[in-house]
């Protein structure tokens, strides 16, 4: 033992010595200065209302972290989608810009597409390349269409790469005349008396030249053209397009359009492409096909029964907008995930249920979809009904939530009731705060009172 320590423990004992030495006059002194034992249990007024504020600041804070936390995950979906957008946006913006004929600034889109590397990279470089060769570019083209043939051997538009590589092959290199397009638009017309007179030539037609190189513009003309046709053969050739027989675009353009003309055998047909395809681009297509044509048995179907949550979620929103409220409230009350139940509060928010979004507010044992039905309710203008939620309600999160539903909405005047009348001083701070926001003569006029105390 070292000379330290052998100290501290010396006068460590000495102390504890020392204390049970002393004499009783001194433990007497300490008795009296002591608590007695109904002092200790008397509660002290201040630190109970410290404990308390304590409390409520540390559920507060754990509220807010939550928050955070599902704002950042929001955020990282919210990212990730705005990508997707921005990517379709720039497929589009290629389209429209080859049905004008502007091929040099058809190519800079697919070319700016092509390096986001998307899944619409493999559809960005064939129209690339189909830009390149009707600028003449014939050397560019071939080069744009063997990098697709390279990099998506399995994919659904080499066989129109390959299409497009025999007719640049055989070109004399020289830019097409846009003023040579007005050929296509006569031979559309053309082929549709065809095909009044003669379907199954005119289908023959239609085959053939869906599957050459024909301009973007040209082959969905054609496609709306076999669409109107009532045959069955014509139906038959449709169904194969939309199940796949052909590239993506062209099987997208397919589905739209059987949404479009509707009927019991397009369903039919919209079942068997979602259930068939592995292709989250045409499933959205059928989906929003279902919307169009106002299946809301399909959109039921799929909302309960796809796996994928993504594509569930777009479901349930399409089945809002087409006003499927019977078949939004089963789906409620079966559906176990949370993200998904949020979901169909937005569908009850798009078909206008405000009813049900009262129910979940109130009774809902998920305090986080509370939340959300109150936000929603906000968002309808249900003030009335806010400020019964607010009168009943004891949890604070759920009070709070109304306050930023009054503040969203533009509510100055239940602001102002609740700054009036409500006891708790926090949440009478937090109206006070987004009054002071909101520049409404309401608010002002409370908060010049305020001063004026």
């Amino acid at each position: 033992m070292s000379i330290d320590r052998g100290f501290k423990k010396a006068a460590v004992a000495a102390l504890v010595a020392g204390l049970l030495a002393a004499p009783a006059w001194a433990h007497r002194s300490r008795s009296l200065h002591a608590p007695s034992v109904q002092d200790a249990q008397e509660p002290d007024h201040a630190t109970a209302q410290e404990n308390e504020q304590d409390r409520r600041d540390a559920e507060q804070d754990a509220r807010e972290r939550e928050e955070e936390k599902r704002e950042r995950e929001q955020e990282k979906r919210d990212q990730e989608q705005e990508r997707i957008e921005q990517m379709q946006e720039i497929y589009d913006d290629g389209r429209e810009a080859l049905d004008d004929d502007k091929y040099q600034e058809a190519e800079q889109k697919f070319a700016e597409l092509a390096k986001l590397n998307g899944s619409q990279t493999d559809a960005a470089l064939y129209w690339k390349a189909y830009a390149e060769n009707r600028q003449g570019k014939r050397d560019t083209a071939l080069a744009t269409i063997a990098e697709l043939k390279r990099r998506y051997s399995q994919s659904r538009w080499k066989k129109d790469g390959e299409a497009l590589e025999i007719e640049v092959r055989q070109s004399s290199g020289h830019p097409v005349n846009p003023e040579s397009q007005s050929d296509e638009e006569l031979k559309t017309l053309a082929l549709q008396g065809v095909m009044n007179a003669d379907p199954d030539r005119g289908i023959e037609i239609i085959e053939k030249r869906l599957n050459g190189p024909a301009s973007p513009k040209d082959k969905a003309k054609m496609l709306f053209v076999l669409a109107q046709n009532g045959s069955p053969k014509a139906q038959e050739m449709l169904a194969k397009i939309a199940q796949g027989q052909s590239n993506p675009d062209l099987q997208r353009k397919a589905v739209e359009y059987l949404g479009i003309f509707g009927g019991n055998h397009s369903a039919s047909t919209l079942a068997t492409v979602y259930a068939n395809s592995s292709d989250s681009g045409v499933k959205r297509q059928v989906i929003r096909s279902y919307m169009i044509s106002g299946n809301k048995e399909g959109l039921f179907q799929l909302a309960k029964s796809e796996k994928d949550e993504s594509l569930k979620r777009e479901a349930i929103r399409q089945l809002g907008l087409v006003g499927g409220q019977n078949e939004l409230q089963q789906l409620y009350q079966s559906e176990p995930s949370p993200d998904v139940r949020r979901e169909i509060l937005q569908g009850f928010f798009l078909s206008g249920q405000s009813d049900k979004l009262v129910q979940v507010a109130q009774t809902d044992k998920d305090i986080e979809l509370r939340r959300a039905a109150v936000r929603n309710l906000g968002l309808m203008g249900k003030s009335d009904v806010l400020q019964s939620i607010y009168a009943k309600e004891s949890d604070r999160g759920i009070k709070e939530e109304v306050l930023n539903a009054y503040f969203i909405s533009g509510n100055a005047k239940g602001l102002v009731a609740i700054a009036k009348t409500e006891k708790d001083p926090e949440l009478k701070k937090r109206a006070v705060e987004k009054l002071s926001l909101m520049g409404s003569k309401e608010g002002s006029e409370y908060l010049m009172e305020l001063l004026n105390k």
